[in-house]
């Protein structure tokens, strides 16, 4: 599985490093705003992951060159991401049915359906209609919540919680309705956690519409399932290694100083069952509950080999 955040930061540095060796010597602040990245330091880092990758060979003279200067950027030796790469033909019908799939449920936008249109005549020619792409009706409750965000009508739903099995009673107001991996999602504010949360709809046992209105954010957060926190999670600080920074980037964590993690969970034994795997690239700082977790998943391996 690949971490929300290590996308987000890919795609980021795939449309970063085109702009760049286009513009050499563009001012940092001008790569900041149209990248949005959040500070300098951000930057640098992803600069920093660029500068140890390139072609095979991997000599200095393979090696991307990137540097940051009196307040400028350039990005040298990396030409084959100057221009779009040329897609075989199976990568463009995999695109275009991809593209065709996200037609289907309703939630493309006007932009999608130009690329689809010409990426469907640089394949096919003048065919007609040489690809059909279509996906299952639509739940009810998928309708209904996509009237709510038209409305701007908050909603109260009974939830049932895929990892507890606990039903309870929120009221929510939706942002936007997707598909991923098979299933429906409906993504908003949670009155009752205070913050965004995204609910599988299928979870979702009764809908009603709430009275009032809300006001949607100025910039709806990109459709992704991910672990959102709860109040009642519980959380263990862990000092990682150097052959253990990847749990930062595959986990829902929170960086400390000094090399430390917040981790957390809703159960202590995902966190322990990490622990026994990283060995001694990794050290558990504070996690009282995940302590004693720890304790007896150690007593069930040794149990095992005695």
């Amino acid at each position: 599985m690949t971490s929300p955040k290590t996308v987000k930061r890919l795609r980021r540095i795939l449309g970063m490093l085109p702009f760049v060796i286009a513009n050499p010597g563009i001012e940092i602040s001008e790569v900041l705003k149209r990248f949005d990245y959040g500070k300098e330091s951000d930057l640098v880092d992803d600069l920093n992951l660029i500068f140890m990758c390139g072609l095979p060979g991997y000599g200095p003279g393979d090696l991307i060159d990137a540097d940051v200067e009196d307040g400028s950027v350039w990005v040298d030796m990396a030409d084959y991401f100057a221009a779009p790469s040329q897609f075989s033909p199976r990568e463009a019908l995999v695109l275009l049915s991809s593209g065709m799939a996200l037609m289907s449920s309703g939630q493309a936008p006007p932009a999608l359906t130009a690329a689809v249109s010409k990426l469907s005549a640089a394949l096919f020619g003048e065919s007609e209609t040489p690809l059909v792409v279509d996906l299952d009706a639509e739940p009810d409750l998928v309708s209904q919540l996509r009237s709510a965000i038209g409305s701007l009508t908050p909603v109260r739903i009974t939830y049932t919680k895929i990892s507890t099995g606990e039903t309870s009673d929120r009221v929510i107001e939706p942002w936007s309705v997707f598909s991923t991996m098979g299933n429906w999602y409906v993504v908003g504010f949670c009155r009752q956690a205070q913050g965004e949360r995204v609910f599988r709809v299928d979870r979702i046992r009764e809908l009603a519409q709430e009275e009032g209105t809300y006001e949607l954010p100025a910039e709806i957060p990109e459709p992704v399932v991910e672990y959102s926190r709860n109040e009642d999670d519980i959380t263990a600080l862990i000092e990682l290694g150097e052959n253990a920074q990847w749990v930062a980037e595959y986990y829902p964590v929170e960086r400390q100083e000094d090399g430390l993690i917040e981790f957390y969970s809703n159960s202590p034994a995902p966190v322990a069952r990490l622990l026994l795997r990283l060995g001694a690239s990794a050290t558990l700082r504070e996690g009282p509950e995940v302590i004693d977790e720890l304790r007896l998943a150690k007593q069930k391996l040794l149990a095992r080999y005695s």
